[in-house]
């Protein structure tokens, strides 16, 4: 069964707003997000997110920071995000939150003169062996509790990301997050490799896109087949983020969801 949830928006001050229009919406859930100050771990209250969470009937994921490069080739730069990760999954346990969704890093880029060439690429064998260690990592912090750490697909995965996505997938804490908009956007270059791993599909950022390049438009806007990735999200269980970025956008997706989804 499909369970709707928003996301952090940048229009909304606090989580109390946040969470007071998500239950007005009659979504289940919303995404914190720690690209914005104030959704950092050690700064959100667990007892008012607790009491918010009574008060409106809703749950919450957690959207990490979009860099996140754990693994770089510099120990303290890992280590500074692989700490915010760990700090991540302590305050996902003492919620009972149970999807973090979390993009893989590009990382630094060489220009030269014919091509462009990433460091990842280039040593990618110490950055799958970095890839590994946070696998492991993680793992061992999430133990049993039932934590997903979920990769995002952004602009159409890079070899050396597939590959460290494939390094990741091996552990059964992580699993995958299909974005229908960036998946459009980067011509469905994800979509085989994500089908091939259904099995792994445990969220979704849903939003609508057009011209090969908009995104992040309500529902019913754009011109994605929404109804065939609702019911792939229905197959697999998943978790769905209506994630446009403005409260317009968010009530127009959630008209359009009561309307086409029974």
């Amino acid at each position: 069964m499909v369970t709707f949830g928003m996301p952090t928006l940048v229009e909304i001050a606090t989580v109390k707003e946040t969470a007071k229009l998500c239950g007005e919406l009659g979504l289940s859930f919303l995404e914190l997000n720690t690209n914005f100050p104030l959704h950092q771990p050690h700064l959100l209250c667990k007892k008012e997110l607790l009491q918010l969470s009574d008060d409106y009937g809703v749950g919450y994921t957690i959207h990490l920071n979009d860099e996140m490069a754990v693994a770089e080739f510099n120990p303290a730069v890992a280590a500074g995000y692989r700490q915010a990760m760990l700090e991540t999954i302590a305050f996902a346990k003492e919620l009972g939150i149970k999807k973090l969704n979390m993009h893989l890093s590009d990382g630094a880029k060489y220009t030269m003169p014919d091509r462009i060439v990433y460091f990842y690429e280039a040593y990618q064998e110490e950055y799958l062996k970095q890839t590994q260690v946070f696998r492991d990592l993680c793992s061992d912090a999430i133990e049993d509790s039932g934590i997903q750490i979920c990769i995002e697909n952004c602009g159409g995965y890079r070899p050396y990301q597939m590959e460290a996505l494939k390094c990741l997938l091996e552990s059964p804490v992580f699993g995958l997050t299909l974005d229908i908009g960036h998946n459009y956007c980067a011509g469905g270059v994800d979509e085989p490799f994500i089908l091939e791993h259904k099995d792994r599909l445990h969220h979704m950022h849903m939003h609508d896109a057009k011209d090969g390049k908009k995104d992040h438009l309500a529902l019913g806007c754009g011109e994605i087949d929404v109804a065939k990735y609702i019911n792939l999200a229905d197959s697999c269980d998943c978790t769905v983020v209506l994630e446009t970025k403005t409260i317009a956008g968010l009530r127009e997706s959630v008209d359009w969801i009561k309307t086409h989804v029974r």
